[in-house]
Order: structure tokens, then C-alpha cells, then sequence
């Protein structure tokens, strides 16, 4: 035998997993660098932990949950923790308002009609997306708003909710046709009927009756019932902010691209009047356009007509959006090169098809992030509403701190519609972060 010794080597390390190593690398590359570095993430780790600690203590773990008034919170904890207690008696005030409690189903019912509309925006058969849009945008507020307001309908009312009933109708079946049979609904009732493919003067004949006969049944259905009229002056919370925000940031995006579009007009006259606009309503702050409307507006009505105040908040925020959103869509129009117009012209477009077809598709896709965060400026601007006495979910918060069993409740309600905003306004941004990565837009976030 050999007297040399044995040696024994070690067994090599294995090798640590890919996405371990990716993670550690991002930390240590993101986070601990250098000596500065470490020191930001361990001080802001520090105010995180306390910062969250002190939040929990005071919601959750020190929280009071059961008690009939502030003054039974008060002996309880103190001011050491939360009073939920007063926020559960008002919650269904700061999302439906001063709305009947019977009648909240109709507020519920024409939400739900609103994202059965939209639903089939998500499906990926479905190819009538455009048209399903337009008619949420033109068709919706005639049958949700007779659900929200009610009251008596004259025969122009009762046509225009038998409209949003039709269009809700189409939306469904054109999706079912088009998941289903993978044919528009038009195409499929042509079908359906055995009229002759050649014949498209008798296609269009027929596909006119059918809608005729659908309007028909649908007007005589609206015809057949009624609901009572509960007043905007009852309106708010949650509801009135969506409603003020929801036909605000509807309004703006066609407005501001068609002001954008006509001050980069070729037409003085135009170019005057949307410059003119659109530097009129960004040079005053929306609580002075809110102010003008509420109090200078009824006097330049005509003897005997009165105009709704929530209608008089919603037309200065639509007007007041649509001026930013011009300027947003005109970065955006600039943005694009002249070759794209020079292209176009030498195929003989003329300047609508350039524009819709070639020149709004691209700039819409560079302005997501600034249309997204327009609409999320606008969504919380509605708070202004309150200064002249709509009580939105703000002045609805502020409400339950006035009320005599919870007086001085303020931090509680606040801090919930706090959660609410954030809620909503996170989503707007993930869905628009979503959208640009779809259309491959922006930089990389692979």
C-alpha cells in the first residue's frame, strides 16, 4: 500500500437557483451598492416598520368596534385607537349618499348594467369592440340615468332609455354571435332570414326592420313601468364622485382631441376660438370655474328655466377637463413625425383619414401615460364639489364628525376614503401600465 495520505476534496458548491440569484443580485445592486445606499434602505426600512406598526396599533390592535357613540370610544381607548364604529353607521351614506335605503338596488342595478357592457370589451372573440364603446359612451347614460334619477318619462325621455335598452341588447348579442357562430350579428340575422348574399339593398331593408321592431318592443317595455324620482339633491358619496368623474373623464378624451385638433387648426377662426378656450379655462382654478357656474349661471337662463346644480358642477368639470386634456392630446399630436403626414398625402389621403387612421392611433398610444394621469387628476379633483354643497364622499366623510353622536369623528372617516382614492386611482394606473405593455409602448418592463 502507499503510504501517501488520503485527501479528501470537498464537494463543490451547488450552484444557488437562477431566480435566487437574480434577487439577491437586484438587491445588492439596487439596494446595498455602497455604504450610502445601505444606509437610505435601512433607514427607510426603519420608518416603514414604525410607520406601519403605529398604523396597525391604531386600526386594528387598539381599535374600538362596538360602541353607540364617540363618547363610549373615547372610555374605552381614549385617542390611543380607532372609532370604527361610527364609520359602519355612515358607510352606507359615504358610498350611496342621502339616497333612499329602499331604492339603493337601482344605483347597484346600473352599475352592474355598466360593467355588463363593458364585459365583452374583454373578450377576445368579440370584433365589434369600437361600435360596443361607443354605444357604452352614447347609449349607457339614457338607461342608467333614468335608473339613478327616475320620475315621470314624456315620449321623447321614454325613446332615449328604449335606445340605451337596444343598445345593451345589440352589445350582448353581437358578442354571442361573434364568440359563438364568429359572425357579426347583422351577417348572422341575414343569414338566420335566407336573404340572398347579392342582394345588399334588401340585406340593409331587412337589417333596419329588425332594429326597427327591437326599438319597438323595447319602447313598449320602457313604456310599461316607472320608478320614483328620487332627487340629485340626494344624491351622494361614492356615487356622486363616480358620476361626476365618470361623465368628466367621458367628456374630456373626444373634447380635448377635437380642441387639439382644431388649434392646430389651418382655419384662423378655429384656431382662435379652441386657442382662446382652452387657455380661458387652464388659466383659472377649477373651484373658480365651479363658483362661476353655481352662482353666475342661472342669471344668463331665460325667466322660468332653472338649471340642476349637480348639472351645473358636472358641465364646469367637463369643460374644465376637456381644456387639459386638449393640451395633453396636442404633446401627443406634435409627437409624431412629418413623414407620417407625407406618407399619407403621397397615397392620397385626405387630412380626416390621415388624422383618424394614421396620426391619433400613434399619438394615443404615446399619451397613455398622461391621458391615465389626467383622468386620476380629475378623479380626485371632484372633491371640489363639496365647496358648493354637493355632498360628494369628502363632505360626506366630513358629515359624520358633524353628527351628534359622533362629534369630532374626523380621522376615521377621512382615512377610509383615503383607502377608497387610493383604491381607485391604483387600479387606473395599473390597468393604463397594462395597456401600454399590450401595445408595446414606453420602455421595457420586462
Amino acid at each position: 500500500m502507499s503510504d501517501a495520505p488520503l485527501i479528501f476534496s470537498p464537494k463543490p458548491d451547488r450552484p444557488a437557483p437562477a431566480d435566487t440569484v437574480g434577487l439577491l443580485g437586484w438587491i445588492r445592486q439596487n439596494l446595498f451598492k455602497d455604504v450610502p445606499n445601505a444606509l437610505m434602505t435601512l433607514l427607510g426600512a426603519y420608518i416603514i416598520f414604525v410607520v406601519t406598526g403605529a398604523v396597525v396599533n391604531w386600526a386594528l390592535i387598539d381599535a374600538v368596534w362596538s360602541a353607540e357613540s364617540r363618547r363610549e370610544c373615547l372610555d374605552q381607548v381614549g385617542r390611543a385607537g380607532a372609532c370604527w364604529p361610527g364609520v359602519a353607521a355612515w358607510f352606507k351614506n359615504l358610498i350611496y349618499g342621502l339616497y333612499p335605503k329602499d331604492q339603493v338596488w337601482r344605483i347597484n342595478l346600473g352599475f352592474v348594467l355598466l360593467v355588463l357592457w363593458m364585459l365583452p370589451l374583454w373578450m377576445p372573440k368579440v370584433t365589434s369592440k369600437i361600435g360596443i364603446g361607443l354605444s357604452a359612451v352614447l347609449l349607457y347614460p339614457f338607461l342608467a340615468s333614468y335608473f339613478f334619477l327616475g320620475g315621470e318619462k314624456a315620449l321623447v325621455w321614454t325613446a332615449l332609455i328604449a335606445l340605451g335598452l337596444c343598445g345593451l341588447i345589440w352589445v350582448w348579442s353581437t358578442a354571442l354571435t361573434e364568440t359563438l357562430v364568429e359572425k357579426p350579428l347583422g351577417s348572422w340575422v341575414i343569414g338566420r332570414l335566407g336573404v340572398p348574399e347579392a342582394d345588399e339593398r334588401r340585406q340593409r331593408q331587412t337589417k333596419l326592420i329588425c332594429a326597427a321592431l327591437l326599438f319597438v318592443a323595447a319602447f313598449a317595455f320602457v313604456s310599461l313601468w316607472s320608478l320614483s324620482e328620487v332627487r340629485t339633491r340626494l344624491w351622494g358619496g361614492l356615487f356622486l364622485t363616480l358620476v361626476i368623474s365618470g361623465i368628466g373623464i367621458t367628456f374630456s378624451l373626444p373634447a380635448g382631441i377635437l380642441l387639439a385638433l382644431g388649434r392646430r387648426s389651418d382655419l384662423p377662426v378655429i384656431a382662435a376660438m379652441s386657442t382662446l378656450f382652452i387657455e380661458l379655462f387652464r388659466s383659472v382654478p377649477l373651484i373658480t370655474i365651479l363658483f362661476m357656474f353655481n352662482t353666475m349661471l342661472p342669471l344668463f337662463m331665460p325667466t322660468g328655466i332653472e338649471v340642476n346644480q349637480l348639472v351645473r358642477a358636472i358641465v364646469a368639470v367637463c369643460l374644465f377637463a376637456a381644456a387639459y386634456m386638449a393640451e395633453v392630446v396636442r404633446g401627443g399630436l406634435q409627437a409624431i413625425d412629418k413623414g407620417q403626414y407625407e406618407a399619407s398625402s403621397s397615397l392620397g389621403m385626405g387630412y380626416w383619414q390621415t388624422t383618424t387612421l394614421i396620426v391619433l392611433p400613434q399619438a394615443l398610444k404615446i399619451m397613455i401615460p398622461a391621458i391615465v394621469g389626467n383622468f386620476i387628476g380629475l378623479f380626485k379633483d371632484t372633491t371640489l364639489v363639496s365647496i358648493i354643497g354637493l355632498f360628494d364622499l369628502m363632505n360626506m366623510a366630513r358629515a359624520i364628525g358633524e353628527d351628534t353622536r359622533w362629534l369630532g369623528l374626523f380621522i376615521e372617516p377621512f382615512f377610509v376614503v383615503s383607502l377608497i382614492y387610493f383604491v381607485f386611482c391604483f387600479a387606473m394606473s395599473s390597468y393604463s401600465m397594462g395597456l401600454e405593455r399590450k401595445l408595446a409602448t414606453g420602455r421595457d418592463r420586462s
